[in-house]
């Protein structure tokens, strides 16, 4: 897999990725061809990178918050793609560009409860489980919880996962 820098010249890409299919465990499923192209014009995907197998572009990842000391990201990936492991291979990629990129301690991630997909991915890529928030993140029909991952540099450094203690 490449991953390859997103530019903003490519806001018609951009704009055509995420609008052709739903993105059902996001908060924007359907997002808004106009609003995506305005983010890409403002910089919003600056930081983000094309996930390709050859000529077929697989996914997107996109950085945030890289300057304040705890990045978070964004990753979508074609319906057609899941299941094939390039979620856990972004997620591997993303943080070792990130720790090897930026002076940063820990890269963190949420997602929804249902999302049993993105929560193996987490585990798979070194990421250990922080936080369950309840009723924290809407969706169409209801509140979902929201669950927190985060990956510490020195756990990325020694290919170990810090297990977080859940006091009382």
């Amino acid at each position: 897999m490449e991953f390859t820098r997103v530019q903003r010249q490519e806001a018609d890409e951009v704009v055509g990725f995420l609008t052709a299919e739903e993105w059902p465990f996001h908060t924007e499923p359907k997002p808004d061809g106009d609003a995506v192209r305005a983010r890409v014009a403002g910089g919003a995907y600056d930081d983000a990178f094309w996930i390709a197998d050859g000529p077929d572009r697989l996914g997107l990842v996109r950085l945030l918050d890289l300057d304040d000391g705890t990045p978070l990201f964004d990753l979508r990936v074609r319906a057609s793609a899941r299941g094939r492991g390039v979620g856990a291979t972004a997620v591997r990629w993303l943080t070792s560009h990130v720790f090897t990129n930026y002076a940063t301690n820990r890269i963190e991630g949420t997602t929804r409860q249902d999302n049993h997909a993105m929560r193996r991915i987490f585990s798979k890529a070194g990421y250990a489980k922080e936080a369950h928030y309840r009723d924290a993140w809407p969706g169409p029909d209801r509140l979902y919880d929201s669950v927190g991952y985060a990956t510490l540099r020195r756990d990325w450094e020694t290919s170990t996962v810090t297990s977080v203690d859940w006091p009382g």
